[in-house]
């Protein structure tokens, strides 16, 4: 019995043990039957116990190393990015929209949801904001929302009534625990500077914020979420790992580029993927033609309906669903 993966794996290996240790007291009782044939019938009964109990232990790590696929295809962390797209100061509130709805949702299915990142617009809002979310099925039910959302609404600010589109992107990037992507470190450029804003005093007089820059893409990743300089650089450089591996996959997806049908889109930035039409009291999101109504109630994190037509449409068991089979 080759036990190789299951003792690479620390979920496992302590079962890897304890399992060779089964089959080395199993090839003793062997060596007792053939050197002492009175002793069979005793052996042969422990044998068979022990042959229960190696089966008991080999589903038990086979369980355990299927749901570590599982969790490395669906972590239960990602990074949240939401950016202000075209129409201003309106674009900057929208992002901010978009934010709190993620973050309303997050709260109500207990994840946790902290900033890393926050830049700020001078009316509200956000020019750009990431987010560190964690929580079970995390990835499996936002991976959807990378895109650029859209909103048709009336400003504030507009007296004569005439209604604004603006767009704001959203991307989701999946934090996996095995990332195949080494980085030279002469391509990156590091910069610290003072985080600011909240955190107490320590963050204005202390450097801690951390931006890496990685050269060949132009890729930058800044990091305000730590009190110190070392685990804002760790955090930057995870993310930064991330998206590069993310990169390459979809290089590599393009040469071998087969249109699958549960797929929704490209998953890319650029792809149009929502419209939140205040005035008509809807949200639709165009990859499935399907359309919402009390779209407050939605913005208020109430995006399950969302969310299960999403991966309904791609074939796979909603949240809502399982949580019924439970």
């Amino acid at each position: 019995m080759d036990l190789t993966k299951y003792k690479e794996s620390h979920k496992t290996s302590y079962l890897a043990e304890m399992y060779e240790k089964l089959e080395k007291e199993d090839r003793e009782l062997d060596a007792m039957i053939a050197s002492d044939p009175s002793m069979r019938e005793l052996a042969i009964a422990d044998k068979e116990s022990l042959i229960e109990q190696k089966k008991t232990i080999l589903a038990q790590m086979d369980e355990i190393i299927e749901s570590e696929k599982e969790e490395e295809e669906f972590p239960n962390e990602v990074i949240m990015e939401v950016r202000a797209g075209a129409g201003g100061d309106e674009a900057a509130l929208f992002a901010g929209v978009l934010a709190r709805m993620y973050k309303m949702y997050a709260e109500s299915h207990g994840w946790s949801c902290v900033a890393i990142d926050e830049s700020e617009s001078s009316v509200g809002g956000y020019k750009e904001a990431s987010f560190e979310m964690r929580g079970k099925d995390v990835y499996r039910l936002m991976r959807y929302e990378t895109g650029v959302h859209r909103v048709q609404r009336v400003p504030d600010t507009e007296k004569s009534g005439r209604v604004h589109t603006s767009t704001a992107s959203v991307a989701i990037l999946p934090l996996r625990k095995k990332v195949k992507f080494e980085i030279n470190p002469a391509d990156l450029e590091l910069e610290f500077s003072r985080a600011g804003g909240k955190g107490g005093q320590n963050v204005n007089k202390v450097e801690t914020a951390v931006r890496l820059t990685h050269k060949p893409t132009g890729i930058v990743v800044r990091c305000t979420a730590e009190r110190s300089q070392l685990k804002n650089r760790e955090k930057a450089l995870s993310i930064l790992t991330t998206k590069l591996a993310l990169l390459k996959e979809e290089e590599e997806a393009k040469k071998f580029a087969t249109h699958k049908k549960n797929q929704l889109g490209s998953g890319d930035r650029s792809e149009k993927i929502r419209t939140y039409n205040y005035l008509q009291d809807r949200i639709t999101d165009h990859r499935i033609k399907q359309t919402w109504h009390n779209i407050e109630v939605i913005l208020d994190g109430n995006l399950d309906p969302i969310f299960d037509a999403l991966i309904s449409f791609t074939g796979e068991v909603s949240a809502s669903d399982e949580g019924d089979n439970d």
